[in-house]
């Protein structure tokens, strides 16, 4: 069986086939940094524009690449939310229309499923059950995962996501959209101990999180702060540091929690390096073991969308003419596989 796979939830561009028996056989990613860096952040309308121009060539792209015509192919899979609501409905009007021509099924997919399992595209893949941590820019969420569609939701951000909130910070210190990964560079030139900033909700029982209450605790510290390179480079430290240790402590809660040892971490913010690190920190000292996906399946993308389609084509899922676009969309309410 084999299934392409379209992205189009926010400001990336995802296209990708996947093969039941050889896994990816070819992705493309088109990223619209430079057509929102000039706004500081995400233009829904222009999001949506990009994506119309790009859908269509990117996936002519990937047939080629892959040596693939139409006919090859058992089913489209597309973002059908959350997200942008106009982003959305260019992935759904593009693969619902395709699967419609070429006669074959059309599959909607949760993206924060597709984040959850795009560790499953690598070699070492977690068994069931696990612990996911589901970390990006517009979500933060601890979910139990007892198999494909079998989510618990154990605790979520009541506020700004932990990606959000490494943007708006990276924003107060002057840095250039998109500003996480940048301040996750900068602070590793920061000074350990000069900052000590709080670990919100952490003094506290449950697994919600919330991180608009750091990103003030920032500010203020910027604002009293002189602007010198190093003491930037000490606060960016002391911010990634507070968010990590905060993620940590509340997936080890989980982990007790759920008696479980697997951790699986998934989303954009789960390419950081210390994030990583710190977390496998965590499940050693627990007896188990951390997954997530390489850094380019982080982010956005087409391959972990073509998946989960996979996986729901297989289970009998696919979309009749009226389908929609749902740009809030509970992930505990999908249907077990």
């Amino acid at each position: 069986m084999r299934i392409l796979g379209i992205e189009t939830s926010c400001d990336e561009t995802g296209i990708a086939i996947y093969d039941e028996e050889q896994g990816i056989m070819s992705h493309r990613l088109y990223s619209q940094i430079a057509v929102h860096a000039d706004y500081g952040g995400v233009v829904p309308e222009l999001a949506s524009r990009d994506h119309v121009r790009k859908t269509i060539p990117l996936i002519k792209e990937v047939l080629a690449d892959a040596g693939l015509t139409p006919k090859d192919l058992d089913g489209v899979a597309y973002t059908a939310g959350p997200g942008l609501v106009g982003a959305l409905l260019v992935g759904c009007s593009i693969g619902r229309s395709l699967a419609y021509g070429w006669n074959i099924p059309a599959v909607p997919v949760h993206h924060m499923e597709g984040h959850l399992l795009a560790p499953m595209l690598e070699d070492d893949v977690p068994e069931f059950p696990f612990v996911a941590l589901l970390v990006s820019g517009g979500h933060t969420m601890l979910v139990r995962v007892d198999g494909i569609g079998e989510y618990e939701l154990l605790g979520e951000s009541v506020d700004d996501a932990a990606g959000e909130a490494f943007d708006k910070t990276a924003k107060l210190l002057g840095l250039d959209y998109p500003g996480g990964p940048v301040l996750a560079k900068m602070a590793e030139d920061g000074t350990a101990g000069r900052f000590k900033f709080p670990r919100p909700m952490t003094d506290r029982p449950g697994l919600d999180f919330s991180f608009s209450g750091l990103k003030t605790f920032t500010a203020n510290t910027i604002a009293k702060e002189d602007n010198s390179p190093q003491t930037h480079a000490d606060i960016a430290y002391a911010f990634q540091e507070a968010v990590v240790d905060t993620l940590a402590i509340k997936c080890r809660r989980a982990l007790e929690q759920c008696d479980l040892k697997r951790l699986v971490i998934a989303g954009g913010v789960s390419a950081n390096t210390s994030l990583r690190e710190k977390l496998e920190v965590v499940t050693d000292k627990l007896g188990g073991k951390v997954f997530y996906p390489r850094p380019e399946f982080c982010t956005d993308n087409g391959a972990m969308i073509a998946y989960a389609g996979m996986q729901r084509l297989k289970s009998g899922v696919s979309a009749d003419l009226t389908f929609k676009a749902t740009p809030r969309w509970p992930l505990d309410t999908l249907d077990a596989c």
